[in-house]
């Protein structure tokens, strides 16, 4: 795509968006109208198409009275099912386990893949061959056909998939390409270019070797508080279902009968209701409904599947409402789910393949070892570590029974079937493919550039200051006016899209880079902090917002959507440079729409960027006149909050009164004043959680990171003032030592280990201050933490909780661990009264800390403190803990 005319594509769009856009402002108020004569089981087949051929978004959807038997038009060809029923016969029962297992790329070898006939790897975020963060396309290449290589020469001759995130394009890889992130596609209301971008990622991933992309997120985000709400197109369904055709169209190159020659399996996730969960919480709770599973969360899957998206990825929520008599719990073990609605009702034939070790999380099982995930109807279990565990495992689970040989059987035939449909079993090696190596393919600078255009959302435009001319001179300011790691946001590189400078984005084009490009250097004065007097410059252009987050790490769940309170130095230059007679443009970098008046009152232009990716260049491009012949098009596909906690915030919910509501978007020219705004600051927190009363929400401690006000340390003789555990999780003294690790999920832990050195202590504290946690005490809270014990306690162990040392209080947890050690992952908790006992509530600055002066290993995380959890069955005795 890289070779198009863009005039064309500007052209072309430009009348696509102003047509979205109208539809979607005239349908949010009403976006899931009734309709009584609907059909007990209505058959959703392939979209309406727009004039230029793609899916059309729709002005309303009809509401569904079950859920639809889904037309997949990827059918594949006739004789495909009696060879799959050949090729099964002839394989043994460790041969299939070893098809429905995926291991991480860097826990297995090319001939563990041949000994073991392994039908799938993976590499996470931030996993690249042999570790090599530089790794060339080469070196990508080469691990691919070492792979694939492997596979051809196992005894079956079934060919390895590789999967791969890549959600915005190939953004593990150096030097790929990196597009908007899904936010910004929905604010472009425009299906085609969607189906653009899918098909360059498609491109991007054939160069460096893999078959599989674990991608779109087809979450219909209700709560933006959520860390993966840049993952989502829109909190409109349906514009999540014209994406979601048009997304699997690109990636899987038009499949109708097999995978096109140019394209990837795709995988339409996270199946169902992620982006529906209580406060936003990853992995948390979806309260819904089964009517809003169906209408809402739903609407994705039935455009991707009616695509012919090949496979489908469980999601890590649960879905429990018990008022209404719903209790699926964790979807990855749910048979109503997975077995009867997705592939009964929907009918999907493809595969499902489950999250990271997300069978560990379904109770009773371990991230090794679940019956019930596979039973409930998972095809491909990624197990990343565990692998060779979960293949004894499983294999010994069908020759007891617990697993019926019929289930193994179904799923080495949807595996086998996915597999004919990508015509993998007539391909060549990786290296051997279209597009393979092809430096070409991994840059698509204009396509990202046309991109970017579409996306930017113009919220305020006083005395019309934009666009800037030509001639502009300009200082520019803020923390991501050059930080392409701001812009291109999680899922870039690493897994959280941390630890990147510049440096690693050798194609990229920074903000204040396309700046330069437009107006020329000498017109253009950087300063990040705003210590330069803005007097005497036509404009002063201020690039803010959020840093780089993905899943977990990116939830705000008891904070408040306040920007002035999550990224107070962006207010800070903002304050510099407003009101001294220069206008003031602010741009917007950031993975969901905050509560920003403050930040919008300081300026007379305000731009919403989104994740604009490695081209920075084109959020430039629409600051300047001339540069661009359509103007700002792009139109919220988000609603904008006016107050801290506004919080879900959906045209269906009550008392729905946005700053900005769903598909509001300034187009250049448009004269429209934006008054002063009401700059009340709002709670930091935006849940009740303590005082002298009850609490009632969850105190979430550590959560795959530290949770504000808490920082995770170790403290020791060498330092009891304690060493903060770094953003990479690790720390060391010479009595203890912690690195990340797996406990739940990829690298949602801390691993300590106490070496017998000396007395030392893991520990998460408020370093500024104190907490009146007594709601706690009045609720019956439980601490809890989710460990697994590598080594029991050689000396006596506490846990102790501390209102300022020397106040505190601690219960004796050495037979607590000792039991534990050599088990799996367990959740312990432990009744809050237990501390009661000389600790004031009112004034705790550490509700957490683990001390012994022996040797012991464990793993922690998602410590956190539960109301109600001490009245669980499996909570603690305070007389077990003396």
């Amino acid at each position: 795509m890289a070779s198009r005319s863009r005039a064309w594509s500007r052209a072309r769009r430009s009348s696509l968006v102003t047509l979205m856009s109208l539809s979607l402002l005239g349908a949010a108020a009403q976006a899931l109208p009734a309709q009584a004569d609907a059909p007990a089981q209505p058959v959703i087949g392939q979209p309406a198409k727009d004039k230029d051929g793609c899916a059309k978004i729709e002005k309303s959807l009809p509401t569904l009275a079950d859920w639809p038997k889904v037309d997949s038009r990827l059918k594949g060809k006739a004789g495909d099912e009696q060879r799959i029923a050949e090729i099964l016969k002839g394989m043994t029962l460790e041969e299939k386990v070893g098809q429905m297992t995926q291991p991480e790329i860097a826990a297995i070898t090319p001939d563990e893949v041949r000994q073991y006939a392994i039908g799938s790897v993976l590499n996470g975020g931030g996993s690249w061959p042999g570790g090599k963060k530089y790794a060339t396309q080469q070196d990508w290449l080469n691990l691919a056909d070492a792979f694939w290589n492997a596979s051809k020469t196992s005894r079956t001759k079934i060919p390895v998939i590789w999967g791969i995130d890549a959600v915005h394009g190939n953004n593990n890889v150096y030097g790929a390409t990196v597009f908007p992130h899904n936010i910004g596609l929905g604010a472009a209301h425009d299906p085609c270019l969607v189906r653009d971008v899918a098909g360059a990622t498609a491109r991007q991933i054939r160069a460096t070797g893999q078959d599989w992309a674990f991608s779109p997120t087809l979450a219909v985000v209700q709560d933006d508080r959520w860390g993966r709400t840049y993952e989502g197109f829109s909190e409109d369904p349906r514009i999540t279902r014209s994406y979601g055709f048009e997304a699997i169209n690109g990636l899987q190159d038009g499949a109708t009968k097999r995978i096109g020659y140019n394209g990837v399996i795709a995988t339409a996730k996270h199946f169902i209701g992620d982006g529906g969960t209580i406060n936003g919480q990853d992995q948390g709770v979806n309260p819904s409904s089964e009517a809003d599973m169906i209408n809402i969360h739903g609407q994705g899957y039935y455009g991707a599947l009616a695509a012919g998206s090949q496979t489908v990825m469980v999601s890590f929520n649960s879905w429990t409402n018990a008022d209404l008599g719903i209790n699926e719990g964790k979807l990855h073990g749910s048979d109503k789910a997975l077995n009867q609605i997705l592939k009964g009702k929907i009918g999907f034939d493809g595969l499902v393949v489950s999250d990271w070790n997300g069978i560990g999380q379904v109770t009773g099982c371990t991230n090794s070892s679940c019956p019930q995930a596979i039973n409930a109807g998972i095809d491909i279990v990624m197990v990343p570590n565990d692998w060779k565990a979960f293949i004894t495992n499983t294999v010994a689970q069908v020759q007891s029974g617990q697993i019926p040989m019929s289930r193994i059987d179904d799923a080495v035939t949807r595996i086998l079937r996915v597999k004919l449909r990508d015509g993998l079993f007539e391909s060549q090696k990786p290296s051997d493919r279209s597009y393979a190596n092809s430096d070409e393919a991994l840059k698509d600078n204009w396509l990202a550039r046309d991109a970017v255009r579409e996306s930017q959302t113009l919220l305020k435009n006083n005395g019309n200051v934009l666009p800037l001319k030509p001639s502009s001179k300009v200082l520019v300011v803020g923390k991501s006016a050059d930080n392409i790691a701001n812009q291109t946001g999680g899922w870039t590189l690493s897994w959280q899209g941390t630890g990147n400078t510049n440096a690693d984005f050798p194609n990229a084009t920074s903000i204040l880079t396309g700046i330069k490009q437009n107006l020329g250097d000498a017109n253009v004065t950087f300063d990040a902090t705003g210590t330069v007097d803005p007097k005497g410059f036509d404009a002063v252009i201020a690039v803010i917002g959020e840093t780089p987050y993905a899943e977990g790490v990116g939830d705000l769940t008891r904070k408040s959507l306040e920007a002035a309170r999550l990224y107070p130095e962006d207010l800070a230059v903002l304050d510099k440079v407003s009101g001294k007679g220069t206008p003031v443009v602010t741009v917007y970098v950031g993975g969901r729409p905050l509560y920003m008046n403050k930040e919008i009152n300081r300026s007379d232009a305000f731009v919403a960027a989104w994740l604009p990716g490695t081209e920075g260049g084109g959020v430039a491009d629409m600051l300047v006149k001339g540069k661009d012949g359509t103007g700002y098009q792009g139109t919220l596909s988000y609603s904008w909050p006016k107050s801290a906690c506004q919080s879900p915030l959906n045209p269906w919910s009550p008392g729905y009164d946005p700053l900005f509501k769903l598909g509001y978007g300034l187009k250049t020219g448009q004269r429209v004043t934006i008054g002063q705004l009401d700059e009340t600051s709002g709670p930091a927190s935006c849940t009740s959680t303590g005082g002298g009363g009850t609490a009632t929400e969850d105190l979430s401690i550590f959560d795959r990171t530290d949770v504000p006000p808490y920082t995770s340390q170790i403290g020791s003789a060498e330092n009891w003032g304690g060493t903060v555990i770094g953003p990479d999780g690790t720390a060391a003294h010479t009595e203890i030592n912690v690195v990340p690790t797996d406990v739940n999920v990829q690298g949602d832990g801390l691993k300590a280990t106490w070496t017998g050195a000396g007395a030392a202590q893991l520990y998460m504290q408020n370093t500024a201050g104190t907490n009146d946690l007594r709601g706690y005490l009045n609720a019956d809270a439980a601490l809890e933490f989710d460990t697994t014990v590598q080594q029991a306690p050689a000396n006596r162990t506490v846990i102790s909780m501390h209102c300022v040392y020397p106040c505190f209080s601690e219960v004796n947890a050495t037979k607590l661990f000792t039991d534990l050690a050599g088990g799996p992952k367990t959740t312990v908790k432990i009744p809050v009264s237990c501390f009661d006992n000389g600790l004031d509530f009112e004034h705790i600055n550490t509700p957490f800390l683990v001390y012994t002066d022996g040797t012991f290993q464990a793993s922690f995380a998602n410590v956190r403190w539960v109301p109600k959890g001490a009245k669980d069955p499996d909570a603690r005795t305070c007389s077990s803990l003396t």
